[in-house]
């Protein structure tokens, strides 16, 4: 499943690119290129789903949870 979010990108003073996700808090960095930016930003969104599926993981650990695909 391809997940699609909303990637901003500004520039920051001087040469540095900023960029975040809107729908995901915590999903931000910079590079020196909007290209840069862009790729260092699709890692960083991996990072923070991979984080918050191991966070959600221990949380639930020892109850009685369903766990399941959801498309929007």
């Amino acid at each position: 499943m391809m997940e699609k979010f909303t990637a901003v990108f500004e520039r920051d003073e001087g040469d540095w690119w900023i960029g975040y996700v809107e729908e995901l808090p915590g999903a931000n960095t910079q590079g020196r290129t909007l290209e840069e930016a862009r790729e260092n930003l699709k890692e960083v969104v991996s990072l923070v789903l991979e984080a918050n599926r191991e966070i959600a993981r221990r949380e639930s650990e020892g109850r009685d949870v369903i766990r399941e695909p959801l498309e929007v």
